[in-house]
């Protein structure tokens, strides 16, 4: 039987903590998020440098890399490529802008990055 003097100490712990407990779901479910694009640009970075590999046409295999990146707005994409050169390794490189949203914190933009190599010609 609680003492008369407790009665609500349970309702005040929870509303205490629930605060912490809510941006720890919601920063849960954010990294997931960030994780999720950090792996669409490495699909997509792989996917457009070995067209361009194979092509050898820059503007071929940047439009690979933004197809690959379906759930991505393409205009945000910065793609970078090294030129190709027969039998040496070639890069594309693409950033994207990334913003976490957690009620009642500031947001933080941050940039990922994701590189593909492969070797030019095959």
């Amino acid at each position: 039987m609680r003492k008369q003097h407790e009665r609500g100490a349970a309702m005040v712990e929870f509303a205490i903590i629930l605060p912490v407990l809510l941006h720890l779901v919601f920063g849960i479910i954010e990294f997931g998020r960030a994780h999720n694009t950090q792996l669409t640009l490495t699909h997509a970075a792989r996917e457009g440098v070995r067209t361009y590999a194979i092509t050898q046409d820059q503007a071929q295999g940047e439009a690979t890399a933004e197809f690959a990146a379906t759930t991505l707005d393409p205009a945000q994409m910065t793609i970078t490529v090294t030129p190709c050169v027969i039998d040496q390794p070639t890069a594309m490189t693409i950033q994207y802008p990334f913003e976490f949203f957690i009620p009642f914190l500031p947001s933080t933009p941050i940039t990922l990055e994701a590189e593909g190599v492969m070797k030019c010609g095959g």
